[in-house]
């Protein structure tokens, strides 16, 4: 385990095509060689989302607000976000939430997150899931098993089977 000065770590940057989800983050405990604790500072310009609205089945997370104002959209409702909110994130439909910043200033927040895999990541809006496997959501580490699947794909456990005798 180590130390790490925020300073010291370089943006990365999040864009999706259109536009509408832009970000910046330093991926914290990544860097200070935390193992079993996810966390990262976001700053989100003005007009700008976070990641599409989501929740987690194997990992819990939480959000701390350290500078500006915005919106959350958590397990279906809007809450307004000010400096010094700290907000739980449960890992079931409970946590669903997605971080909207429609202020004319940035705003920055930290995510701290449980690190565990596997994890299965659910995207309502889109009917989508997402499966993490041999390194959760947030780590740079490979991954053995990694895809986002439609919720309307579900199959029978004893059907479409290749090659069943």
């Amino acid at each position: 385990m180590g130390s790490i000065n925020v300073d010291e770590l370089a943006w990365t940057s999040v864009e999706n095509e259109d536009g509408e989800t832009q970000f910046k983050r330093k991926q914290l405990g990544e860097a200070a060689g935390s193992d079993e604790i996810g966390c990262s500072l976001y700053e989100l310009p003005a007009g700008s989302r976070s990641w599409p609205y989501h929740y987690h089945t194997g990992n819990e997370e939480a959000l701390f607000v350290l500078e500006g104002t915005g919106t959350l959209r958590l397990d279906g409702e809007t809450h307004r976000l000010t400096d010094g909110e700290f907000v739980a994130l449960p890992a079931d439909e409970r946590g669903a939430h997605r971080v909207v910043n429609d202020t004319e200033g940035p705003l920055r927040y930290v995510m701290v997150s449980t690190m565990n895999e596997p994890d299965v990541t659910v995207y309502p809006d889109s009917e989508k899931l997402g499966v993490f496997v041999g390194s959760p959501p947030g780590s740079s580490d490979p991954r053995h098993v990694h895809g986002y699947y439609r919720l309307a794909d579900d199959v029978e456990y004893w059907t479409d089977e290749p090659n069943a005798e």
